[in-house]
């Protein structure tokens, strides 16, 4: 199984909006997909059409040892992607992970013992650098860099990127950097331009091509239970996103098994 976290310790970045509209256009590309929400918040579940009341089995449950990735997926209105909800247990669950054996591989032995049903497993990282954005930083294989085009954005990507380097150093050495995605992109403002700019300087080919652009639509259809890429396909979000997902599949680390 692939397995992408998408993180950046910083909220407001479009990081759950990238990871339901990629998990999207992976599905529709043909590969069987696997989100997991791993934000307290709840935010990707919303998304994707998950009401609270049908979140009886979580994340939080799959962490402390009480159900399996397999038990608790959740199939959504796209066809071969499932989820794995969040409630606001998790938020107890750093805590209660420091009591526990392998607290930074929880998520990754889950995941192992699920390996054959999923192509592709996507990791909704909460805006946090602690115990969970570990878990998934030590599952994954690689990770997705939501970058908003704004002042600060390349401040808060150095300490995410020291954080990746403590984790090959000490728990998983095969993490690689898939690439940084700019969000929130406006033409209309100078700062953009210059901030993607900034950033392709820095990290060079990291960059996706693609840029999303700031877009009501995109803003709209998580009040919907949708994804945008089927709430308004033909959005300028949902074409870039469609875009940024044919770039990220060309860099997968193994050959596309998508029929």
């Amino acid at each position: 199984m692939i397995r992408i976290a998408i993180a950046n310790q910083k909220g407001g970045v479009g990081k759950t909006t990238t990871a339901i509209n990629l998990a999207t256009a992976l599905a529709a590309t043909g590969f069987r997909v696997l989100l997991i929400d791993f934000d307290p918040q709840g935010n990707a579940s919303t998304g994707l059409g998950v009401e609270r009341s049908a979140r009886e089995t979580s994340i939080y449950q799959v962490l402390i040892g009480e159900s399996e990735l397999n038990a608790a997926a959740i199939a959504t209105q796209v066809p071969r992607l499932d989820v794995i909800a969040a409630t606001q247990d998790l938020s107890a669950a750093e805590i209660e992970l420091s009591d526990l054996p392998d607290r930074t591989r929880r998520l990754d032995k889950a995941i192992e013992r699920a390996e054959a049903r999923w192509d592709v497993c996507l990791i909704d990282c909460p805006p946090s650098l602690g115990l969970l954005t570990i878990n998934a930083l030590v599952a994954a294989r690689s990770l997705l860099i939501p970058l908003q085009c704004e002042f600060f954005a390349l401040e808060g990507m150095s300490q995410l990127l020291h954080t990746v380097e403590r984790v090959r150093g000490s728990f998983n050495p095969d993490l690689a950097i898939l690439g940084v995605a700019l969000t929130m992109y406006d033409r209309r403002n100078r700062l953009s331009e210059q901030v993607a700019a900034d950033v392709r300087e820095v990290v060079g080919d990291l960059v996706f091509q693609t840029v999303i652009p700031r877009n009501v639509r995109l803003s709209e259809a998580p009040s919907h239970g949708l994804p945008a890429l089927v709430y308004d396909h033909r959005c300028p979000g949902s074409e870039a996103y469609i875009a940024l997902a044919g770039e990220m599949i060309a860099r997968l680390p193994v050959p596309a098994v998508a029929a």
